[in-house]
């Protein structure tokens, strides 16, 4: 009797097990209807049905979920799983991983796929020792400079009210080297400041401002790239280590696969996002070739400047070094 009751439980254990679920809270700032969610909602499918149901994700889109540092918060008490950050956002992770979004860094999508090709395991690694398991690139793109009045030139600036995204050293530094008149404002506070007046120069990439309608409130773009914007696919490793192997691999593998292709799809819609602002009246500014000279000479002085600050001086000097070689 005693040996039946035990082989009993044994059986309802393992079918419980069989069937036990996990649900990944997702998190994004996203709008919905972007390719971004669009891309995200494929990926949550899939992993549903590849793991036959015993993995699924819900997804919290368009900042419901609050501002990045409270999506970091939120994974680390347990009320989020994952999300897909920003640089910002990665940087209240692992600060040294802002590195990548330092200005002037890169100067095509080659190089910045090298060097994420060439530096993955030890970014992996940065996020892993900070109990996130890296899932995916997903660059948020070439951020450019919009504005109220026109910027051609770094003298330009002094005369802004540019918003800093509150709490990003590298936003921060880069801008104070432009010598802007900065006002922090949570992300969520743009709109509403830029309508007010509080603020008339923001920063972005060009995908990004006209769903958040920036670009309603703005006239003109400096036309020079200043960064471009990381970002990256984490879920939390407590959630991750709950997963069974076959299922582990099932989402990396297919993480790799959807976020992989949304890179492409968010580079061409970047350039195609310019095309349409243009076709909105925004006027993209071209500096003279000196004024670009210095605006990237005041850029390399707060990437040194950041250096042991938010990153570390020699791998900002190792990735410097690595891209001086690739150049030859």
């Amino acid at each position: 009797m005693i040996i039946f009751k035990i082989f009993f439980a044994i059986l309802i254990l393992f079918s419980l097990n069989a069937h036990a679920s996990t649900v990944i809270k997702f998190a994004t700032l996203a709008p919905e209807g972007t390719s971004w969610t669009r891309t995200l909602r494929k990926f949550a499918d899939e992993v549903k049905e590849k793991t036959s149901g015993r993995v699924s994700l819900k997804i919290y889109s368009g900042g419901i979920s609050g501002d990045e540092k409270d999506i970091v918060r939120k994974i680390r008490i347990g009320q989020l799983n994952a999300a897909g950050f920003t640089g910002f956002g990665l940087g209240e992770i692992a600060p040294e991983i802002r590195v990548l979004d330092a200005p002037f860094l890169f100067s095509n999508s080659i190089q910045i796929d090298s060097v994420y090709s060439a530096f993955n395991e030890e970014l992996k690694n940065t996020f892993l020792k900070k109990g996130f398991i890296l899932l995916g690139y997903s660059e948020v793109g070439t951020v450019y400079v919009f504005s109220k009045n026109p910027i051609k030139k770094l003298s330009d600036f002094s005369k802004s009210k540019m918003w800093l995204w509150e709490g990003d050293p590298i936003a921060q530094e880069t801008f104070k080297s432009f010598k802007a008149n900065l006002i922090p404002l949570s992300i969520t506070d743009v709109m509403t400041s830029l309508q007010t007046g509080m603020i008339d120069t923001v920063y972005g990439t060009p995908n990004t401002i006209i769903p958040l309608q920036w670009y309603s409130k703005m006239k003109y773009a400096l036309d020079i790239p200043i960064t471009n914007a990381s970002g990256a696919i984490l879920l939390s490793k407590k959630t991750f280590d709950k997963l069974s192997k076959e299922d582990a691999q099932i989402l990396l593998d297919l993480a790799q696969k959807h976020f992989k292709a949304l890179n492409e799809i968010s580079r061409k819609e970047n350039l195609k996002a310019i095309e349409t602002l243009k076709s909105k009246g925004i006027i993209f500014l071209k500096p003279s070739t000196l004024d670009e000279a210095e605006l990237k000479k005041a850029g390399e002085e707060a990437r040194k400047n950041l250096s042991g600050k938010v990153y570390k001086k020699e791998l900002l000097e190792k990735i410097e070094s690595y891209l001086k070689k690739e150049k030859k």
